[in-house]
């Protein structure tokens, strides 16, 4: 497969095949249902190395084009993904557009479910923004093809921060020579289930952590349980910081921030951080910023969700977390070989086990 650049400018009004196929995507199933109000989108990437596997989002789009690109884009992330984290499934994601506080209930989720049991199993649901394991269980009474559920693998925020945790340490070994985390200084932006474990991890290990979110309510709850210092919204890209991770939505490593950043290191759980992959993913690179793909940093849930379809244990998800931290000393290996980006070199890591895969079809 060849490295792609996608541009975002170029997608906005582009028509709906016209994105698949700069995203080089099997499948966009649309759905609809107006006894629920159900309007949702499921992409399916690539199902080269196995079903497509990825969460259901819940979000408030501004209008359908917004919905379908970042469908698109997670859609795409879980492929690759998947495929750098060595689990043998494809990338799909899906996305419910609505108010989850307000819009959601048992009857949408439920009809929702039904949509994915159309696919015969070509697609796998779990949670992701917006929805609950409660939500999946309610999916589950219409198909066999969910995982993420109470009871089994649960929620996947602590493998996942297990996992951003230590990729995190893996660029501290890459920049300063020694992988501890101990008196540096992180930003931690967002801090949801995954920023949450994360700010925990991150705490025990003696770093000074500093947390932003637009929630005043969790902002109060985990600065004191952690002892961690509240940045206002507006001041996250402009600290004196070792690191900043990025946990909540994507496209924040963008022009305007990367002329404020000062940080040595961008290691966060959030999905699609740079707003323009090439542009943005050389920006970095030319910053001296060092830049943990975040779907290698953030693979932990994946990896967490498959072991109900593997059979593996807790214990050996928490392990295979672990392991992203030599992923990502190789992929900084690969980049300085190739003298590329270290996005441009997850890709080729990527792209070649699903090249390799097809190869034997």
């Amino acid at each position: 497969m060849e490295v792609k650049s996608i541009k975002e400018s170029a997608l906005g009004d582009n028509p709906v095949l016209a994105q698949m196929g700069t995203y080089d995507h099997e499948q966009l199933v649309f759905c609809n249902d107006n006894e629920t109000g159900l309007k949702a989108i499921i992409g399916i990437h690539d199902t080269t190395l196995g079903p497509s596997l990825g969460g259901t989002r819940m979000w408030m789009y501004k209008n359908e084009m917004e919905a379908i690109r970042d469908v698109l884009r997670l859609s795409r992330g879980m492929t690759y993904k998947a495929s750098v984290a060595g689990l043998n499934l494809g990338g799909g994601k899906a996305v419910i557009i609505g108010d989850s506080k307000k819009d959601k209930n048992e009857n949408l989720m439920r009809r929702f479910g039904t949509f994915v049991n159309s696919l015969g199993g070509k697609y796998i649901t779990a949670e992701d923004v917006g929805i609950s394991t409660k939500d999946m269980e309610w999916v589950s009474k219409e198909t066999k093809h969910v995982t993420g559920l109470p009871g089994k693998s649960g929620d996947p925020s602590p493998v996942t921060a297990f996992g951003v945790y230590n990729a995190m340490k893996a660029c501290a070994k890459e920049r300063w020579g020694s992988d501890s985390l101990s008196g540096k200084k992180v930003m931690v932006q967002g801090i949801g289930h995954v920023g949450e474990h994360l700010v925990k991890f991150l705490t025990e290990e003696g770093a000074k952590v500093f947390i932003s979110d637009i929630s005043e309510e969790r902002l109060s709850s985990v600065s004191a349980k952690y002892k961690a210092t509240v940045v206002a919204l507006a001041d996250v890209y402009d600290g004196d910081v070792d690191v900043y991770a990025p946990c909540a939505l994507g496209a924040t490593v963008n022009d305007d921030t990367l002329a404020r950043l000062k940080c040595s290191i961008i290691c966060g759980a959030a999905n699609n951080q740079l707003a323009d992959e090439k542009v943005h993913g050389e920006a970095v690179l030319k910053k001296g910023i060092l830049y943990a793909p975040d779907y290698v940093v953030n693979a932990g849930g994946l990896i967490n969700v498959s072991t109900e379809i593997s059979g593996l244990t807790p214990a050996e998800a928490m392990k295979l977390a672990q392991g992203i931290y030599n992923t990502t000393l190789r992929i900084f290996e690969t980049a300085k070989a190739e003298n590329i980006p270290s996005y441009a070199a997850a890709n080729r890591i990527a792209e070649k086990r699903i090249a390799d895969a097809r190869a034997k079809k």
